[in-house]
């Protein structure tokens, strides 16, 4: 004899929540898909603005005035990886915020792969700092992956303003004033 039939399309455990699952749900952080696509935009921006800062100034400091013309090629190297690369990279992710919706967890608007890479990236840019390799050498990375991420970081603006642009146009500020 064979016991009850159990319907095998979902997994055992969809309909179990543990008490840590729904005090983890209850508690999380949610944001509205535009808050997370602001939160976006502005880490990218961000991070790109300190990677170039920084990069510049260690070329300077180093090479001085001709510092700026051997930070040119790796402008341009992160000109064509953020139009090549990381624009696509952004509107993927402009893509998971839109299909998330709302209410979903604040960090969600990168997927955990994306984020494993972000602290793979973080880690990698502390070993190189802290590596024997002078400072304007690691400098030449940062122009280039900060000005990638910067210039990649207006698709995310663009975005977020024609968010701002049609909310606005729908009415829903009215009433304030």
């Amino acid at each position: 004899m064979t016991g009850p039939s159990r319907d095998t399309s979902e997994p055992r455990h969809a309909g179990t929540r543990t008490p840590l699952r729904r005090w983890l749900e209850l508690h999380k952080p949610r944001a509205t898909s535009r808050t997370q696509l602001l939160l976006a935009e502005l880490m990218w921006t961000g991070v790109g603005t300190m990677l170039l800062s920084l990069g510049i100034v260690w070329i300077v400091h180093r090479y001085h005035g001709p510092g700026w013309a051997y930070a040119a090629p790796f402008l341009l190297l992160g000109l064509l990886k953020g139009r090549f690369i990381l624009d696509r990279v952004a509107r993927r992710t402009i893509v998971r915020i839109r299909t998330r919706g709302d209410s979903h967890c604040v960090g969600g608007f990168f997927s955990p792969t994306s984020w494993a890479l972000i602290v793979g990236m973080m880690v990698l840019g502390q070993v190189l700092r802290a590596s024997p390799l002078p400072r304007a050498d690691v400098g030449f990375l940062y122009v280039l992956v900060g000005t990638g991420l910067l210039f990649s970081s207006r698709v995310f603006w663009k975005e977020w303003l024609s968010l701002r642009s049609a909310r606005a146009g729908s009415g829903a500020g009215r009433g304030r004033h």
